[in-house]
């Protein structure tokens, strides 16, 4: 098999164990050693003395000159190390460059994503990188928020989507997409009707909400009080999909993510209303550990930032940022989702 390269305009065809033989001769030239340039090669300095007799029995030529003490390189012996050394260094790269291309596109991007995100939405985006990166595929696993701090930390998941992060040093985040909080009821209630509502006009209203030490319940308290709006939660619950099915239910009201109500909305069993003259969202994140991430990983974050109008961003900016996630303990108790 015979492997090309141009060097200013001319072309060396290096042929079988030609390719190694040359490096050999580079770096016993580099080192001034015989047995220097024997060790880089993992050869013996034999072995070496042998692989450079070779390259001058195959041109005809001397390029090393071992009747001075110490040897030197002959006028051919210096013209061939130079244009050999470029030809050596491309070809390293090249080897490099392949590995490291295969290593990325055969890569798996292993994502852990509290279960609010949305099936839908992410399909859309797998599908995106999938069609971008031939040959990379996503392993996208739904799970409760204190899991996916956790398969994150454990490097059992490359990275995670998570709401309301909270600051570390373990842990960097990268924001995403905030998400529009809005009032959510039956076709029939009251307020259903209206383009948008007050928070003020929720003052006495049954609500469904989450689950008290959730974050999403903290951030939802906290709207309430900041508007002076006191509502009777007639049920808690840790998962959006569980608090939607009450207020079809005719349990009550909420106060919910948009993008997770748009299903509901198109077939016309809730409605959705946004709140006028304030803003409450609830940001979402993407977390991974403080290392070097593989480059589909990185690829796979930054098209998800970019479809949502975020610019991409490497894992070393957001560090600079001091943009982090703290270690979440180990334990059972609920988290935001």
């Amino acid at each position: 098999m015979q492997k090309t390269f141009a060097i200013k305009n001319t072309f060396v065809i290096i042929r079988g164990m030609h390719l190694e033989g040359l490096k050999i001769f580079c770096d016993v030239v580099r080192y001034h050693s015989f047995s220097r340039g024997a060790l880089a090669n993992g050869v013996s300095q034999s072995a070496a003395s042998q692989a450079v007799l070779q390259l001058e029995k195959r041109m005809g030529v001397q390029l090393i000159d071992r009747s001075k003490r110490p040897w030197v390189l002959t006028p051919q012996g210096k013209f061939f190390f130079e244009s050999s050394q470029d030809i050596v260094s491309r070809y390293l790269e090249l080897e490099e460059a392949v590995r490291k291309r295969q290593a990325d596109l055969g890569y798996i991007v292993r994502a852990a994503a509290i279960y609010s995100v949305g099936l839908q939405d992410m399909g859309q985006y797998v599908g995106k990188f999938q069609a971008t990166v031939p040959g990379a595929d996503v392993e996208l696993e739904y799970m409760h928020p204190d899991q996916v701090y956790q398969s994150v930390l454990e490097d059992q998941a490359d990275m995670g989507l998570i709401s309301f992060a909270q600051n570390g040093q373990e842990l960097v985040t990268t924001p995403w997409r905030d998400e529009p909080m809005v009032f959510t009821c039956l076709p029939g209630h009251r307020l259903a009707r209206s383009r948008s509502i007050k928070p003020a006009d929720l003052r006495g209203e049954p609500l469904v909400g989450f689950e008290r030490g959730l974050a999403v319940r903290r951030a939802v308290d906290r709207f309430l009080r900041r508007h002076k709006v006191n509502v009777d939660v007639v049920a808690e619950f840790d998962n959006i999909a569980t608090i939607k099915q009450a207020v079809e239910d005719g349990a009550g009201v909420s106060i919910l993510p948009a993008p997770t109500l748009r299903r509901e909305v198109e077939r016309g069993a809730l409605v959705a209303t946004r709140f006028q003259g304030t803003r409450f969202v609830r940001p979402l994140s993407i977390i991974h550990r403080r290392k070097r991430l593989n480059t589909a990983v990185t690829g796979f974050m930054n098209l998800l930032r970019q479809a949502n109008g975020v610019a991409p961003e490497t894992a070393e900016e957001s560090a600079k940022e001091g943009l982090h996630v703290t270690r979440r303990r180990r334990r059972t108790a609920k988290g935001t989702r």
